[in-house]
């Protein structure tokens, strides 16, 4: 839970032109680096960096240089091409190619199952994107509840609802979400690969313990806590300055928690001095 006065400043007019500044400086791929979106660069078809990124985001916990180091792992196994290892696969295979794999909480089991669930849907739907799609449209266009009913269809029948919580549950469902921004959003540092399906319009801001912090700290929600309803509240501020993509600044906000190295950039430093948010730019690299 964050409190303090000192992270419930008032949102300033020029909001919008900083955040944009930062965008503009930092929104680059030399910058993504350590993150565990790196890995979907590795490769070419955007059938690959779906598999790809569903392993990065669904182990994006703990410690950074741990979260590659896991991600790293499990990428090796699929190898040059996550699909037709996935498509090739038996279950059995599958089972006894990740035997013995673990990263913190997740065993082998879990994900697998979330591995034969991705491929289940593939092979439904040609893709884990056009699965949302379809699912989204038959619902009217709700698009979270369409990401309700992907989260449990990868979870189905494996108890591995940890990697990929269910917003109708509550959670802030940071990983799913950050997923999510990076299929649908296209630019320098997003790969996009589903672009084709959903507007960026659609997403909704992945909310950790870091954005949550220099959200409040900028007015942009006033809940003690990072779930749903405060990912909701933060997409809403953000889409008040970007209206077709309220993700945009996620990116660049977020190397602030995950990349010391920026404490030394002068741009960053004076952006936190601008929002008088000192404590905030000490606290989000702790």
């Amino acid at each position: 839970m964050i409190q303090g006065p000192e992270e419930r400043a008032t949102p300033i007019k020029d909001l919008g032109p900083a955040l944009e500044a930062l965008y503009c400086l930092y929104n680059k791929r030399e910058y993504v680096s350590p993150d565990p979106l790196q890995f979907l660069y590795e490769y070419r078809d955007p059938k690959d960096q779906e598999i790809a990124g569903l392993v990065a985001a669904s182990l994006a916990y703990g410690r950074v240089q741990q979260i590659l180091k896991g991600v790293g792992k499990c990428l090796k196994i699929l190898g040059k091409s996550p699909r037709d290892t996935l498509l090739g696969a038996s279950k059995s295979t599958l089972s006894l190619m990740f035997q013995g794999f673990r990263y913190r909480f997740t065993r082998s089991w879990a994900i697998t199952g979330l591995l034969l669930n991705a491929r289940r849907l593939i092979g439904t739907y040609g893709s884990i994107g056009m699965a949302l799609y379809k699912r989204t449209h038959s619902l009217g266009g709700s698009f979270l509840d369409g990401v309700s009913w992907l989260a449990e269809e990868l979870s189905r029948d494996v108890e591995s609802g940890f990697l990929l919580p269910d917003p109708a549950k509550g959670s802030a469902c940071k990983r799913l979400f950050l997923y999510l921004r990076w299929m649908i959003r296209l630019d320098a540092v997003d790969p996009g690969c589903w672009r084709e399906f959903f507007s960026p319009s659609v997403l909704l801001v992945p909310v950790d313990i870091h954005l949550f912090r220099i959200a409040r700290a900028l007015g942009l929600t006033q809940r003690r806590r990072a779930d749903l309803k405060s990912a909701m509240e933060i997409t809403e501020r953000f889409r008040s300055l970007a209206p077709e993509d309220p993700a945009r600044y996620d990116f660049v906000l977020t190397r602030f928690g995950i990349n010391p190295d920026f404490k030394k950039k002068k741009p960053l430093e004076t952006f936190f001095d601008r929002m008088n948010l000192p404590k905030i730019y000490e606290n989000t690299l702790s």
